[in-house]
C-alpha cells in the first residue's frame, strides 16, 4: 500500500453524515477528485460508484492509496451507517488503514479553504440539524482548531451571546439557516447554509495519518451523538 506517486501519500475520502453524499481523492495535499450527489437517501446506491469512478479515473486501485478516511459523526444516523460500513469494508479488503474525522471538524475547514470567514472572524462554530430548534454544534478557531465541546443544544436567541459580543462570527452547516433567524439581525453573526463536503476533510486526515492516529477498523463506530430513535409507521397494516 501507499506512497502511490513521488513519495505522495493518497486518501480516499468519505462524506456522508447529512442530506449530502460526497467521496473524494487526495494526491498528498491536493484533491485530484470529487464526486457529490444531494439526492435524497442515495448514499448506499452512490457511494461505491463515486469510489469506484474516482479509483478508475485515476489509473488506481484502493490498495495503492495510504488510507480510507470517514466522517465519524455525529449527523445523520442512516448516512453515517453507510459511509462507515463503506470505509471499514475498503480497509479490510485493501488492507489500508481507516482514518476518522469528526463532521463539524470537517465543517470547520471547508469554511477556511473556501475563504468564507469574514475579515476579523474570531470563531467558527459549524451546525447540524437536528430536530426541531436543535443543533449539533462545537466552537473552532479561524484556524480550524477546536476550541468547545461537541454538544447538541436547543438554540434561543441567547445562544453564542458571548462569542458574538467578542466579534465576529461565522456559522455554517446545514443548522445554520435556522439560527439567523434568532441573530440574523447582529452585525457579527454569519452564516454559511451547506452540507459538508469530503474535500474538506483532507487536512486534518493527513495529520492523523502522518501521526499514525488510526481507527480499529473491527470495532470502530460512528459518533452519532445521541441514540437513533426509531418511529413507527402510522400507516395501517390491514
Amino acid at each position: 500500500m501507499g506512497q502511490y506517486k513521488n513519495g505522495e501519500p493518497a486518501l480516499i475520502l468519505i462524506e456522508t453524515s447529512t442530506v449530502a453524499c460526497s467521496a473524494a481523492l487526495s494526491m498528498g495535499d491536493r484533491i485530484i477528485g470529487y464526486r457529490e450527489s444531494d439526492e435524497p437517501k442515495a448514499h448506499a446506491s452512490k457511494l461505491a460508484v463515486f469510489i469506484d469512478g474516482l479509483l478508475k479515473e485515476n489509473g488506481m486501485t484502493a490498495r495503492q492509496c495510504d488510507g480510507v478516511a470517514v466522517s465519524k459523526g455525529p449527523g445523520s444516523y442512516t448516512g453515517l451507517r453507510v459511509g462507515v460500513s463503506t470505509a471499514k469494508g475498503i480497509s479490510f479488503g485493501a488492507g489500508i488503514p481507516l482514518i476518522s474525522v469528526g463532521t463539524l471538524e470537517t465543517l470547520a475547514f471547508q469554511a477556511i479553504e473556501e475563504n468564507l470567514l469574514p475579515d476579523g472572524c474570531h470563531k467558527i462554530i459549524p451546525m447540524l440539524d437536528a430536530r426541531r430548534m436543535e443543533v449539533y454544534c462545537s466552537e473552532f478557531d479561524d484556524n480550524g482548531k477546536e476550541t468547545g465541546i461537541t454538544e447538541a443544544l436547543v438554540l434561543d436567541g441567547q445562544s453564542f451571546r458571548k462569542n458574538l459580543d467578542r466579534g465576529k462570527v461565522l456559522f455554517i452547516g446545514d443548522g445554520a439557516e435556522k439560527f439567523s433567524g434568532l441573530v440574523g439581525g447582529n452585525p457579527n453573526a454569519f452564516f454559511k447554509q451547506c452540507c459538508p463536503k469530503a474535500s474538506a476533510m483532507l487536512k486534518p486526515a493527513l495529520e492523523k495519518l502522518e501521526n499514525g492516529l488510526f481507527e480499529d477498523t473491527a470495532y470502530f463506530e460512528p459518533f452519532y451523538l445521541k441514540e437513533f430513535i426509531a418511529t413507527k409507521s402510522r400507516k395501517s397494516l390491514l
